[in-house]
């Protein structure tokens, strides 16, 4: 080590003060700066923060965070754009007053979304995010305000001049992040107002942003409805981090919105303004048409209204009527239009029912109307005229015949209208479906049904009769031409008969005139050729043709040579277009980094971490066991580190024998029915508890099953109390204290959580349970985000919620470390790739709450395996494993990463691991896997010796470890002696393969631990395994 004197003086240049603190600060400088250089090879080096910013937030984290609000504040910009373009593209359609006005409220509320998230987000990272309104720190970042707020001159003219910008909704700058969840409901209903004006244009309706936006208000409802738990704890950075997740999932939203709202701006509004243009000319027409008809009713008026007699009156009042309906569908075909046309008019159910009647359907009612009394009066004036009975009689016959035909579509239209009306919402009929259901209804009253089938079953037998007498006819018909055409044959002769070259021919009829040498016209190529010495009827020239013709057979070998070109040019079809498979983005680092920490402390953590490493770094997989047939579960060291257990999906649970780093096979649990998830050694590690899906199992060391707990409920976990003398099952909501004789000694509720996990305190007074919500307090779900998931904080004395923690990550376990020199922590494990964290009980005023200290990042994006653990003696490490075959130990208090195995060096994917606490020089830990074997990991030094060799255990990795399965399993406790003489006879059925005794009772295998035993199934049955393991 370099002395202080061969370092240069850091403080040389300072003016001399003649402090004693001065000089303390400048030695303890000198020592820290030496320590940096002998920790250069440390992999990662501690990241700490000041009290004044967020305590539980890792610098590391801090880029990620900002990047993570700096996409939001895009997807919100791009939002807000493209509701801006609709806003201006909208302008051109008739009634946009109210879209327009719903438009502008949105951009409104997706304004103070983004404020308060700003807010939010300064108050997670003050280190990369501004408070909004507030002035830059540095010159440069001043310097970039600037150049962003100077505008570029455009030198443009005419149509291609910019636009000037639309100036972005006011905000109100005094909301809090208290009202989160009233602006979240807020913008539910924004959304929800912006579609349904959307919809009030009924030429063009997308369902896209329908589903979209429906979706979008689901997910809004559940979050403010969650949030509402948390008044005034808005502050509280767990809340804060849960409501900046929620940005990530509320910017799905926001960008389906945005794609689908443009999409309609550039098909939807095109689509609107060529359908109200069309709605337009309807109306125009209706009314030149009613014009023009007034003016022929009011020319005929001319002459009848002279008319005195009783008939004549009536052709004067139906004539007069039509001419004021007429004039009435004119003026209003006129004002539909205007109203129509309007960008002011309101929303339809703005506006009363008889008004949208009047306007929409008066005026072409009032043309029928009017049609129909002309032609009613035209029909009297051939009467009231003394016109001749037949242009009487033709003028009311058509007359009525056109009028029912007016009538039957003018009714079936209203009909159409009527069923399009009352099945909106449900699955479509036409008009026709509901009449066809109409008449099945009809027809299944009782009385209908009986003639309905009587009058069928006549029909069916007139049917079958009128077939019966046709097919009689048709034969003596045939019997009768039959006989004419051999009295024909007769009397004109023989048959024609062919050269025998020709006849031989068989495509002749096929081949081309000019090879033939006969014309187109000729007998021979138009019709069948009959062979020599055939009898048949004679060949004239009025026989019909068969055989398609020369210029069709020519078209359809064209046709086909096409065809076959075409898919010979594509042998293997259109090509698709390949997905590439893309790397997520990884984190940014941080362009500086600030190490705020009390000096002295600093100085103790990287002794520690350099003391830490090398023991980590020499760790290496020493043993390779085949546990079990399949998955390893579930994995533990017992306290005094002697035993470890592991359970599997193949219904077994082993226990091995650890001693001086070498494990050994101890027993085998099996059970009769079940997978065995979980297994737990209690505080002393006499007893063991083995997890099934709706019971629990207490046994000893020594493999002896003591008692069977039957629960009815499904179980998710066990965790023991401190006392060793009672146990937690985790049952849905509710966790149930048990004795070791299964009596229940208490029951806890969570409320609406579905808990994963439990962990107790040491002092048995408080729990901490994990798990998602399976509602909202009002009952809601979300329609397309995750749902919220909880850590709580319950109080086993009062028996009430002391605090919740929102996140949003699928948490899966968590589990208090031993050591309480720091308080208490606790190691929260996700699913999938969410790493670890570390969560500190703090007390509080009102009970206790948890607080986080550390997220433990890896260098890459894992898909993490099984829960995460302690380690270490103090539990001073963090460990976790993935599911490719990572493993990742972290420092517990810094965060430091001390030890990475890559998934390479390690081969086999992982699905638990344990870490040995009583090992400590070196140390010691387990992996387990898919295909069912552990791996044990220590320092290799320990089996250079050959003692150590000689203990090593027979069970080493196979494919399928048949010994286990073969050996005899009995329930009743047996002495030692006793099962020592059954797994020696047992031993010996191996080889000559008989058949082993089974029972349907619970089953305990126990393998001897002396060394003839050992022998004798190494000497039988393992041999051939651990050569071919050797060879491998």
């Amino acid at each position: 080590m370099l002395k202080f004197e061969e370092q240069p003086d850091p403080a040389a240049g300072r003016p001399s003060i003649g402090s004693r603190k001065e000089t303390i600060l400048s030695l303890v400088e000198m020592l820290l700066r030496h320590g940096d250089d002998n920790d250069s090879g440390l992999s990662q080096q501690p990241i700490f923060e000041d009290d004044k910013d967020v305590p539980t937030v890792d610098e590391h984290l801090q880029s990620a965070g900002a990047e993570a609000f700096n996409r939001f504040q895009k997807r919100i910009n791009n939002l807000d754009k493209e509701l801006r373009n609709f806003s201006n593209a909208a302008q051109q359609l008739g009634s946009s007053a109210a879209i327009l006005s719903s438009a502008f409220h949105l951009r409104t509320r997706i304004a103070h979304i983004l404020y308060l998230y700003q807010l939010n987000a300064a108050d997670l990272y003050p280190r990369k995010i501004h408070p909004p309104n507030s002035s830059p720190t540095t010159e440069f970042e001043s310097q970039v305000h600037k150049s962003r707020r100077r505008p570029r001159k455009r030198h443009l003219s005419g149509k291609h001049r910019a636009l000037p910008p639309v100036v972005r909704p006011t905000v109100d700058t005094t909301i809090d992040l208290e009202e989160f969840p009233s602006q979240f409901l807020a913008l539910a209903e924004e959304v929800t107002t912006f579609v349904d004006c959307l919809n009030e244009f009924p030429e063009f309706t997308d369902e896209a942003v329908n589903t979209s936006v429906s979706s979008f208000e689901g997910d809004l409802k559940y979050w403010a409805n969650c949030l509402q738990n948390y008044n005034g704890q808005f502050r509280y950075p767990a809340v804060q981090r849960y409501i900046q997740d929620l940005a990530v999932e509320m910017g799905e939203h926001i960008d389906s919105i945005t794609s689908t709202l443009s999409m309609f701006i550039e098909v939807g509004v095109p689509t609107i303004r060529f359908a109200q243009k069309n709605g337009a000319s309807n109306l125009l027409n209706l009314s030149t048409v009613a014009t023009f008809f007034s003016a022929v009713t009011a020319t005929t008026i001319q002459f009848s209204f002279t008319l005195e007699s009783t008939v004549g009156r009536a052709v004067n009042s139906f004539w007069f009527l039509s001419l004021v309906f007429s004039i009435a569908a004119a003026v209003n075909s006129l004002l539909g239009l205007t109203w129509n046309q309007a960008m002011y008019r309101s929303p339809k159910f703005k506006v009363p029912w008889w008004v949208l009647i009047w306007i929409k359907r008066s005026p072409l009612i009032f043309l029928v109307l009017s049609v129909a009394c002309f032609s009613i009066g035209l029909c009297l004036f051939t009467y009231a005229s003394d016109q001749g009975p037949v242009t009487s009689t033709i003028t009311t016959v058509f007359t009525a015949f056109t009028s029912f035909g007016l009538a039957a579509v003018s009714a079936w239209f209203a009909s159409e209208r009527w069923a399009f009306t009352h099945l909106r919402g449900k699955k479509h009929k036409w008009l026709g479906d509901v009449l066809a259901e109409v008449n099945e209804r009809f027809l299944g009253l009782p009385g209908i049904s009986t003639v309905s089938q009587g009058l069928r079953w006549s029909s069916k037998w007139a049917s079958t009769r009128a077939t019966f007498v046709g097919t009689r006819l048709r034969r003596v018909k045939s019997i009768i031409s039959s006989d004419g055409d051999k009295i024909g044959d007769l009397e004109n002769g023989l048959p024609m008969f062919m050269p025998p070259e020709e006849a031989a021919s068989p495509t002749l009829s096929h081949r081309r005139p000019s090879e033939t040498g006969l014309p187109a016209n000729s007998p021979s190529t138009a019709g069948p050729v009959v062979p020599t010495g055939t009898a048949g009827p004679p060949s004239t020239p009025t026989t019909p043709n068969t055989v398609p013709s020369v210029g069709k057979q020519l078209w359809r070998n064209a046709l086909r040579t096409v065809k076959l070109s075409t898919v010979w040019s594509h042998p293997m079809g259109p090509r698709s277009p390949q997905r590439q498979r893309t790397t997520s983005s990884t984190l940014m680092s941080s362009d500086r980094k600030r190490v705020i920490v009390d000096l002295p402390m600093k100085t103790i953590i990287r002794s520690r971490v350099a003391a830490l490493v090398p023991k980590l770094k020499c760790l290496e997989p020493t043993q390779d066991m085949a546990a079990h047939q399949a998955l390893v579960r579930h994995l533990q060291f017992s306290p005094d580190g002697k035993f470890m257990a592991t359970s599997s999906w193949d219904r077994t649970s082993v226990i091995f024998r650890v001693q001086n780093s070498v494990v050994s096979h101890h027993r085998t649990l099996a059970h009769a029915k079940g997978f065995v998830g979980q297994v737990a050694w209690s505080p002393t590690g006499h007893l063991l508890l083995t997890k099934l899906n709706r019971g629990v199992k207490v046994w000893t060391q020594d493999g002896v099953c003591q008692r069977t707990i039957d629960r009815p409920a499904y179980i998710e976990s066990i965790t023991w109390l401190s006392s060793g003398e009672a146990f937690l099952s985790v049952e849905g909501s509710n966790v149930t204290k048990l004795d070791l004789k299964g009596k229940i000694l208490g029951t806890y509720n969570f409320g609406s959580m579905k808990l994963q996990d439990v962990a107790v305190t040491p002092d048995c007074t408080r729990l901490l349970g994990v798990g998602p919500l399976l509602s909202s307090p009002d009952g809601l779900h979300p329609s397309k985000s995750r749902v919220e998931k909880r850590l709580t904080v319950y109080n086993m004395e009062t028996d009430q919620i002391e605090h919740t923690t929102p996140v949003l990550n699928d948490v899966k376990d968590i589990t208090l470390a031993r050591n309480t020199r720091t308080g208490l922590v606790a190691l929260v494990s996700y699913e999938n790739k969410a790493p670890p964290q570390l969560w500190k009980l703090e007390n509080v005023k009102d009970g206790s709450r948890l607080t986080l200290r550390h997220t433990y990042m890896p260098k890459v994006p894992v898909d993490f395996a099984g829960p995460s653990y302690f380690g270490g003696k103090n539990d001073e490490l963090v460990l976790c494993a993935g599911k490719a075959g990572d493993i990742h130990i972290w420092d517990q208090e810094s965060g430091a990463l001390l030890h990475h195995v890559r998934a390479q060096d390690l081969g086999g994917d992982l699905t638990c691991i344990a870490w040995n606490h009583a090992e400590d020089n070196p140390f010691m830990f387990a992996t387990g896997s898919h295909d069912g074997a552990v791996r044990i990991w220590t320092k290799p030094e320990q089996f250079s010796s050959p003692a150590a060799l000689e203990n090593q255990p027979p069970f080493l990795r196979s494919a399928s470890p048949s010994e286990m399965d073969e050996l005899q399993r009995t329930e009743s406790p047996l002495t030692q002696q006793d099962f020592e003489s059954s797994f020696t006879n047992s031993t010996e059925s191996l080889g000559t393969g008989g058949p082993s005794s089974s029972s349907n009772r619970e089953r305990v295998v126990a393998f001897a631990a002396e060394p003839t035993v050992g022998a004798a199934l190494y000497s039988e049955g393992s041999l051939h395994v651990r050569m071919h393991d050797t060879e491998t």
